[in-house]
């Protein structure tokens, strides 16, 4: 932990705490301003809707730098929180790994070797690498080929054991696993595209040539990993109405369906079986392109023998940049790599219990009550993590003294910015508001749970910590809620008080989402 506060910050925390308290009528918990008792209204107003009838509600807002309460509503219940879990997971990642923290993967020789011919095994070992792509694969094959092998007589060997062989939540819901949110966690594995949603392929659909053929299916990255069960048809007219679905515990992916002639092609992202074998295909045809034959079998999941002698290496991006896409589009895959590789590199052991216990030790000492809360996983698909706001809120103060917090706050997404990796799960609200580009905060959605977890500057240029969440509601959405919040914070001013008619403020509506999904977890991208 850093609690170090240097010169400019310093004049900063003056110069905020100047702005919130010049002008402004004092006030105690007993006495609150008019201002406070106006803004308590509006959101006890906001959190009176119908569309919350029967359910649970949690909203805490603190001054981030004084501590000071603002707004508190069943700060102290346990709800279950969605993807506001990954504040605790991203957090813990940038203290206890660093942000200059990299993955490397590797491929490595056994036995001996005599000018292009090696007798021996050629190993691809994964360092649990989430941005992996076939591009990297391709460049890896490159170093091989340029470190003179032709010839490999042994396997090839897809090392993942550097996290353990659990591939899925313990407590996620069975009828997520084919989708691409739920994708399979490996220390080997291969994203599509640069959302790096890793053990995941874009399956695509073209029409075909004409009325009554089958459409043309191609995937991305090219992979034999997949069998693709074409049952589609194409059609001369009417509407496209195309379906991928990955049948469970296998590779075959189910294309059901119709796609008009002349039209676009359809495309879904879909999660792989065992994600450490759709690496060493695509690692194994990068080999055959730049004439490196390997003469044996792929065999999955054995160790790399000590001392096997290096002929290629792939390192990521730190984990500093990694933040970007993780925090702004939600990557599920990337918290659980990051809890993993948390496990291994504090003790050893890439596990989901050794990573959530040095996460479950750091945020109790940025000052979270761990005996309060209850993390399952990473990424929040648990429907068994139970965290109350109050805690969210005192992790969210917190860390504003940590040196890594500027990198961490630009990583969140921020509300109305129309860029996604700005704007990430926010991009499509609260767009025309005073909350707009001011609000940082992390997104949560599953079936009946939805939260919104970050920091506001209201009117007064006072940063506000504050964390809403809601439970158990049955309507489709209760996101504008949040946003109306939101809005009602960064419109909040302690100076003046302009009538006394209570109105919840306006929000844009959110982005249609089918329910339970964050915004970025529907391809293409929904926010």
């Amino acid at each position: 932990m850093h609690r170090r506060l240097f010169p400019r910050t310093l004049a900063l925390v003056a110069l905020v705490a100047a702005a919130a308290t010049a002008g402004a009528p004092t006030a105690t918990a007993e006495s609150p301003t008019p201002a406070a008792t106006r803004l308590n209204a509006t959101i006890d107003a906001i959190l009176a809707d119908s569309r919350l009838a029967g359910a649970q509600a949690s909203v805490v807002v603190k001054d981030a730098t004084t501590g000071e309460t603002v707004y508190h509503r069943n700060g102290d219940r346990r709800l279950v929180p969605a993807s506001n879990t990954k504040l605790l997971t991203s957090a813990a990642a940038l203290e206890l790994l660093g942000p200059g923290h990299r993955f490397s993967t590797e491929v490595r020789t056994s036995g001996a070797r005599r000018a292009g011919l090696v007798s021996g095994n050629l190993y691809l070992r994964g360092g649990g690498d989430p941005t992996m792509l076939a591009a990297d694969y391709d460049a890896l094959a490159a170093q091989v080929a340029e470190a003179g092998v032709r010839v490999v007589t042994g396997n090839l060997v897809a090392d993942d054991t550097r996290y353990d062989s659990t591939r899925l939540g313990p407590d996620w819901t069975w009828d997520d696993e084919p989708y691409y949110y739920a994708a399979q966690v490996s220390a080997l594995t291969v994203a599509p595209d640069t959302d790096y949603d890793a053990g995941t392929v874009i399956v695509h659909a073209a029409p075909g040539a004409t009325a009554g053929a089958r459409p043309v299916v191609t995937t991305t990255p090219p992979t034999r990993y997949l069998k693709i069960d074409n049952r589609a048809e194409t059609v001369a007219g009417g509407a496209t109405s195309i379906s991928f679905e990955r049948a469970h515990g296998s590779n075959t992916v189910v294309v059901t369906g119709q796609i008009a002639l002349g039209t676009a092609p359809e495309s879904d992202w879909v999660s792989v079986w065992e994600p450490t074998g759709y690496a060493a295909d695509v690692f194994r045809s990068a080999l055959r392109r730049h004439g490196v034959r390997v003469l044996g079998r792929t065999v999955l999941g054995q160790p790399t023998p000590e001392g096997a002698a290096e002929v290629g290496r792939h390192r990521s991006m730190p984990l500093a940049e990694l933040m970007v896409p993780f925090l702004k589009l939600s990557n599920n895959g990337h918290a659980e790599v990051l809890t993993k590789e948390i496990g291994r590199v504090l003790s050893g052991a890439g596990t989901w219990s050794a990573g959530l216990t040095a996460i479950s030790e750091y945020v109790a000492d940025a000052g979270m009550d761990t005996g309060t809360l209850r993390q399952r996983d990473g990424s929040g698909l648990s429907r068994r993590n139970l965290i109350p706001a109050d805690e969210f809120v005192d992790l969210l103060t917190a860390v504003r003294d940590e040196p890594w917090f500027g990198t961490w706050y630009a990583a969140l997404p921020v509300a109305g910015e129309a860029d996604r990796f700005v704007g990430g799960t926010l991009r499509s609200r609260m767009r025309g508001t005073p909350a707009a580009g001011n609000v940082h905060a992390k997104t949560g959605s599953l079936t009946g749970v939805s939260g919104l977890s970050g920091y506001v500057t209201d009117a007064d240029g006072r940063v506000l910590a504050f964390s809403i969440l809601l439970n158990n509601y049955l309507a489709s959405s209760v996101k504008t809620l949040e946003d109306q919040i939101a809005i009602a914070l960064a419109s909040y001013t302690a100076r003046s008080v302009t009538g006394a008619r209570v109105a919840p403020p306006a929000a844009p509506d959110a982005p249609r989402v089918p329910e339970g999904l964050e915004c970025a977890w529907v391809k293409p991208n929904a926010c």
